[in-house]
């Protein structure tokens, strides 16, 4: 490939470290559709025969048909995938694939290939996220008056319903998909036909090549577009910040699935035992998902330390931006086929949440907002109050709705029945009514909302 410049081959040590045929083999699918468009647009030029653009192409349609019948050869020597299919073209068709590399560079290539490869995997990110949000909505419209204990400090606060905490999940990952979306505009660039880092001499069309590659418009300046992976870290970057809500939602499925709990019952699928402890039912894919949020953002660090001192313009440490990105995108195609199985697929015990909803005094505030409203006591004075009220529910073993008229009006006369309308978990929540509450009309009408935009009602 190379060898015209240099006396001596590379030794054992530089062979190995040099090659990245064993993990960049996974672009062979955007290699061979580029080339193929960029052989187009040279016979299309006038800069190679139509004869040998035909012979290229029917050359690379034979190669991706072994690559994905036999997957691809590992051969060192070759380093590389585009280096592998174009030795292969060679043996197909002989000298004419020579031309193949005619007004293009390894740098423009890789740049073309990885960003083709990642703008797949957003793809298959947002595929992945709407049916996530999908089975979201569709839980949490069985749920719209289920009541739970909402919590803050991991404490009870106040009343919520499952719905309105589902809905919160839906609304993390809607953020999710627009920085997939907004990541995935910003990339909608084409390399190809920069080159080395200088462009080229020959008269190519780069807004063709663009054209059939599916992007918006090539590069504007081709030093930048050889050294750039903003593209790249883009993806990280969401990723890694999906990633934290995947955890986030995993983790309230482990604490829920608990025994102290007992919120939920996970599937069988998607939960293992205990090789010693019969009576084990681990949440492990939903630990995984946890554990696996730390891998993606240590995957989004590797490639920015990477990054972070190369000069203009490329430079063999980019050869080690892929596995991260690659691993990142394997990780996260797991998470979240597992949380969108779980939250699908689990029981829900509302009984129990409505219980642990009731005995931890979650309508404290109500009591407090009641005093306010309807008795004009500030709300300092009223909070004051209300403390008092729980204080003596907590020593009487009972929930604040079952404490006695006279008791309540023992700790301020001003109470009067009219305040029991106020304290069950079920006024609470429907009192809740504000704009994005966790009333269950509320709950609804996002529920309907989510539905259009998802199209799940078409």
């Amino acid at each position: 490939m190379w060898g015209g410049r240099f006396a001596e081959g590379p030794s054992a040590i530089m062979r190995e470290i040099n090659a990245s045929i064993p993990f960049d083999k996974a672009l062979w699918r955007q290699d061979i559709t580029a080339s193929k468009a960029h052989v187009a647009m040279l016979a299309a030029q006038d800069i190679v025969t139509r004869e040998d653009a035909d012979a290229i192409a029917d050359g690379l349609d034979r190669i991706a048909a072994e690559y994905e019948a036999d997957g691809v050869p590992e051969d060192w020597d070759l380093e590389d995938i585009h280096m592998t299919t174009e030795s292969r073209l060679a043996e197909l068709i002989g000298p004419a694939a020579g031309r193949l590399h005619t007004a293009r560079s390894r740098n423009d290539q890789v740049a073309t290939d990885f960003r083709l490869w990642v703008r797949d995997a957003i793809d298959e990110a947002d595929r992945g996220l709407a049916a996530l949000q999908r089975a979201l909505v569709t839980r949490a419209s069985e749920h719209a008056a289920s009541i739970m204990p909402g919590f803050t400090h991991l404490q009870t606060a106040q009343p919520i319903t499952l719905g309105h905490h589902l809905m919160a999940y839906y609304e993390m990952i809607r953020r999710d998909r627009s920085r997939f979306s907004d990541a995935r505009a910003r990339m909608d660039e084409c390399p190809l036909g920069s080159a080395a880092l200088a462009g080229t001499g020959f008269p190519i069309d780069r807004s063709g090549t663009a054209d059939a590659l599916g992007f918006a418009r090539p590069t504007a300046n081709s030093l930048d577009a050889v050294s750039d992976r903003d593209f790249a870290l883009d993806y990280l970057t969401t990723a890694s910040q999906c990633a934290l809500h995947l955890s986030r939602l995993a983790e309230e499925f482990i604490i829920w699935a608990s025994q102290p709990f007992g919120f939920v019952r996970l599937p069988d699928t998607l939960s293992t035992g205990s090789s010693i402890m019969p009576q084990k039912k681990n949440p492990d894919a939903a630990e995984l998902v946890r554990g696996h949020a730390g891998r993606i953002i240590g995957c989004n660090t590797a490639l920015m330390m990477t990054m972070k001192g190369l000069p203009l313009a490329y430079s063999k440490d980019m050869q080690d931006d892929k596995p991260p990105v690659f691993e990142a995108a394997g990780l996260l195609t797991l998470s979240i086929a597992a949380m969108e199985g779980m939250v699908a697929g689990s029981t829900f015990r509302t009984e129990r949440m409505r219980e642990a909803a009731e005995l931890g005094y979650a309508t404290a505030t109500d009591l407090a907002d009641w005093l306010v409203r309807e008795a004009d006591i500030p709300f300092r004075e009223a909070h004051h109050i209300t403390g008092a009220a729980v204080k003596r529910a907590e020593a009487d073993g009972v929930a604040l709705d079952q404490l006695s008229l006279n008791v309540l009006q023992e700790i301020d006369s001003r109470i009067d029945d009219r305040v029991y309308d106020a304290l069950s978990v079920d006024a609470s929540v429907a009192s809740r009514a504000s704009y994005g509450g966790t009333a269950p009309e509320q709950v609804q009408g996002r529920v309907a909302e989510a539905r259009r935009v998802l199209g799940m009602d078409e």
